[in-house]
């Protein structure tokens, strides 16, 4: 029996596998879709709401986004950029929407405040040069900061009272920051494009695959439950499964995957869903991350809307494990090592130390250890309010660098094979934020012959493709009211004490 030969295989069931579904079926609509993901269900992994925080990574309050300089300057580029491509999926989210692919939008998204809060003469200085960076790109508009306890202990209350009076604080504050559950919008995507024709296939891993001299992939699969081997064929194959791509990609044999590496770092927060806790807190708050502490592991405290329910969520806390997903082995690392990848693995772990140090600590780290990081932002923390859950897992990229011989890589690495036939996504933060824009960029890569006459579409779904919002404040500031409007997320807010956004504006000391 002739094996069953289909359009599109989309290998992980995450937001990225679901984003790029929603997209293909809005270009080509006769094309077949079949999505395969190991475990029972989908966003079990990395899309999970409880394993990420959460964050609309539009680089308002993450300061990481914006680093000094040897000079003591601070560019805004690589915060324009990140909230550039965060507008292509809030307008993406949006047309779906509209179109009625998506339900009613509170589902997945709320409006949340977004701080950076810092303390010490040093932090305070930086963090008014990142204000004075910021506040008039257009993208960042509304931006607000203050150095004034009053102010501070308004827009978020837990973090001042048993503070010294005399330690230097300031914060900012965005209102127009978002909370995103990308568990909730990653089921509701996969069920638009299942009523649209797809097939998903939960239960299924894909153990394997190899393109043919005909071009076509042939995918290895074997059933979770029964152990069933099967076969199916594919035009085009996306490996999006988070920490599981690297192998896969491995095993695609394509020159391209040559010399990745992948270095995992576990993941943990404090949670409270006490109501006297939650309700005096609407913000997501990061701070700086420590010496040596990698990007994912800046300290933030977060309003979490999952279900409807509300939480809050402190860390994350970083540790080491060698499995490459939560759900995966403790050989993922070691079965991932290759001769072409082991020179720059080496090279990328001994220009690391410092971090290597960092998660040893980590791991060691005792609940009161933990807590004393939670004081730091809420001075009167109780353990006994707190309990630890388990994040997800990430997978740091380490490649090859011509100078270097091997680095580490934070952020999402797009890997695709010459003739356009596959495409995989290695790394994470800000991953799931992010999704649209990647995906676009995955299909201007993989279909340039095609993507000439989809313009047409994708201009309709992101009326901003191809051009920067952050160059004309009116069409910036069209766009966002748009999205927020449709989101749901425009209504104005009020802080946990009560206060009208604009009455502790007021009181502002710049």
């Amino acid at each position: 029996m002739p094996m069953k030969t289909i359009d599109v295989a989309l290998i992980g069931g995450g937001i990225m596998s679901a984003t790029l579904g929603a997209l293909l079926q809005r270009l080509e609509p006769e094309w077949s879709i079949e999505v395969f993901e190991r475990l029972p269900d989908v966003a079990q992994e990395s899309s999970n709401p409880w394993n990420n925080a959460g964050t609309g990574h539009a680089a308002l309050c993450e300061l990481n986004y914006t680093p000094e300089g040897p000079d003591g300057t601070i560019s805004p580029a690589k915060a324009v950029e990140i909230n550039e491509q965060f507008q292509v999926s809030r307008q993406l989210w949006a047309s779906l929407v509209e179109d009625g692919f998506l339900p009613d939008p509170s589902a997945f998204i709320s409006a949340t405040p977004h701080m950076s809060f810092v303390w010490g003469e040093a932090n305070v200085d930086y963090l008014r040069r990142r204000y004075e960076a910021l506040k008039d790109e257009p993208l960042f508009e509304g931006m607000e900061f203050s150095t004034d306890v009053r102010v501070i202990r308004e827009w978020a209350p837990l973090l001042v009272p048993g503070r010294r009076k005399d330690q230097p604080i300031a914060a900012t504050r965005i209102t127009s920051g978002t909370d995103v559950d990308f568990g909730a919008l990653t089921r509701l995507m996969f069920a638009g494009i299942e009523r649209g024709g797809a097939r998903m296939r939960t239960g299924k891993e894909v153990q394997g695959l190899r393109r043919g001299k005909d071009g076509l992939w042939t995918l290895r699969l074997r059933d979770e439950v029964g152990r069933t081997p099967s076969r199916v064929r594919a035009r085009f194959v996306f490996v999006g499964a988070g920490g599981g791509a690297l192998h896969l990609l491995q095993r695609s044999g394509i020159p391209e995957a040559r010399g990745f590496g992948g270095f995992p770092i576990t993941g943990e927060f404090l949670r409270t869903d006490d109501p006297a806790i939650v309700e005096r807190h609407l913000a997501k708050v990061y701070g700086k991350a420590s010496v040596g502490a990698p990007p994912m592991s800046v300290p933030h405290l977060d309003t979490r809307v999952v279900d409807g329910e509300t939480s809050l969520l402190f860390g994350p806390y970083a540790g080491f494990s060698p499995k490459y997903l939560k759900t995966g082995s403790n050989l993922d690392l070691f079965t991932s090592i290759r001769l072409h990848n082991l020179y720059p693995m080496i090279r990328a772990g001994l220009a690391n130390l410092g971090l290597v140090s960092y998660l040893a600590g980590e791991v060691l780290s005792t609940k009161d250890k933990q807590m004393e990081a939670l004081r730091e932002f809420v001075p009167n923390a109780k353990a006994s309010d707190w309990r630890l859950i388990q994040a997800g897992q990430r997978v740091q990229v380490m490649k090859r660098d011509a100078k270097k011989g091997g680095v580490l890589q934070f952020g999402t690495e797009i890997v695709t094979g010459a003739d356009g036939t596959i495409a995989g996504l290695l790394g994470a933060s800000p991953g799931a934020s992010t999704a649209a824009p990647i995906m676009l960029t995955i299909l201007e890569r993989c279909f340039p012959d095609r993507f000439a006459g989809w313009r047409g579409e994708v201009e309709r779904l992101v009326p901003s493709f191809g051009v920067r919002l952050n160059d004309d404040r009116e069409v910036a500031r069209e766009s966002m009211a748009r999205t927020a409007q449709v989101l749901g997320i425009d209504a104005p807010r009020v802080d946990a004490m009560g206060a009208e956004p604009e009455a502790a504006r007021a009181s502002i000391t710049a």
